[in-house]
This record gives structure tokens, sequence and C-alpha cells, in this order.
């Protein structure tokens, strides 16, 4: 088995209202690559909320006192902790440049997924407000237009419990399982699989965010070709909530 992976290069820098979908047609129009049965279509985050003019204008924010506290203990700017917290349904863990938040989305990661990286001066962008809706009306229109069954991942680069280092995670889908529920199955000496679930949303984005890069690079866009499984996992109708953990299951915040 292999895959293809390429970044679409012509994506221009948006930062107001924009037709994402009608943006990534004529990308891949330009590129020649055209849309095969199976392609994954992998969007950074940004694009969406930029396009979707989802905005933080910092300045605009009057800080509350928790926000002002938050800030010393994180040593983060009062502003940006209350955009973190009008971002959150619940303050996890603060520590030393970080706030872990659950989102109003019901993600569980720093700062509220508020980026201030790929934007002007004064803003940030939140998380989409709702990426499942976005990445289904990408596929729906990439679909109709090239005639292909496609899948579409909003994604966004995250860190982890227990290790360093940020990578790409799946926070919106259409199109595919989220998961790859492989109970029952057998292992190579034959052995039943008893528990085995696969974040594959979670490992395709983390496959595209090497193409995507977190600088410069300017590969909002991600084409993930070959995938063999996506048949097997295709869901016209799925989301992104069978990856989020309840809190009852939560062994690290009980």
């Amino acid at each position: 088995m292999s895959i293809e992976l390429f970044g679409l290069e012509d994506i221009p820098i948006v930062d107001g209202n924009s037709d994402i979908s009608q943006i990534i047609k004529e990308a891949i129009e330009k590129q020649g690559c055209g849309l095969n049965h199976g392609d994954i279509v992998l969007i950074a985050e940004t694009l969406i909320s930029k396009a979707e003019e989802n905005f933080i204008v910092l300045n605009d924010l009057n800080p509350s006192d928790l926000a002002i506290e938050l800030a010393k203990k994180a040593d983060k700017d009062p502003k940006l902790v209350e955009a973190i917290l009008n971002e959150s349904n619940e303050v996890v863990r603060v520590g030393p440049k970080f706030i872990i938040t659950e989102t109003k989305q019901g993600f569980v990661c720093a700062n509220a997924g508020i980026d201030e990286s790929n934007v002007g001066d004064g803003l940030a962008t939140p998380m989409p407000k709702n990426a499942d809706k976005s990445a289904r009306e990408i596929r729906e229109f990439l679909e109709d237009e090239f005639d292909e069954e496609i899948a579409v991942i909003i994604t966004d680069t995250q860190g982890r419990a227990f290790r360093f280092g940020a990578i790409g995670t799946a926070i919106g889908c259409s199109g595919i399982s989220p998961i790859w529920k492989r109970v029952g199955e057998k292992d190579l000496y034959g052995r039943e699989l008893e528990t085995t679930e696969i974040a594959t949303c979670d490992e395709l984005a983390s496959a595209a965010s090497l193409i995507m890069g977190q600088a410069d690079e300017g590969l909002p866009v991600v084409i993930i070709r070959g995938f063999d499984s996506f048949d097997i996992l295709r869901n016209t109708d799925s989301n992104i909530k069978p990856v989020l953990m309840p809190r009852e299951a939560d062994v690290f915040r009980k």
C-alpha cells in the first residue's frame, strides 16, 4: 500500500469573506491534479475561520478579573486570555505559557484552539464555529463539480498529553468516519481484536500537517490520494463527535 500527499499551490491569502469551495476547485484545476474517487481534502482550520470572517479583535476585549488572574499565572496577554475564556466551556488546567480548556465545540486543548499565527496584527482566529458543517458543504460542492466521491477533513495543530510537540488533528470531517472500529478482526496470530479503535481522521490530519507546515509554507490545503480504506470508512453522515471523550470517561479530569 502507498499513498500520495500533495499541497495545492494556488490558494490565495484569505483575510475575509471568501468562497473556500470555489477557491479549492480553481486551485485543483490550475494544478491539473483533478479529484479521484477516495481522495481526501484536508484544510487548515485557520483558512476556514478567516474565510468565514471568524476573527477576534483582541483590542476590543475588556479583560475580566478572572482573565487578569489567569494571565498572570500563564504569563499571557490578558486580552488573549479573555478571548480564551469566551471560547471555552471550562478551564481545565493553567500552567506556564498554557491554559488548557474545553472549547465550546467540546475539544480539550491549549488556549481554546485560538490561533494568532497567519493572521493580521491584533487579530486572532478561534476554531471554526462548526467545522463539520464547513467540511460537509465543501465536500458536497467538490463532489458535484468533479463527480467523484471524496472526503473533507478540517485540521488543527494541537499538543498531546504527556508528550512534547504538536501534531495535526482533525476537528471536523465529512464523507469519512473519524474512527475505524476494528473490534472483531484478527491480528497476525489469529487473535480477535477486542478494543482496537483507530482515530483515522487524526492520522490523516497528522500526515497532511507534514505538507502544510506551521510557518510560511503557504499550503493550507492538502490532498491525500490512494488511501485504500476509504470505501470501508465512507460515511456521508459523519462528524467529529465520535473522537471526543465524554467527561465521565476522562480519567484525567475526574
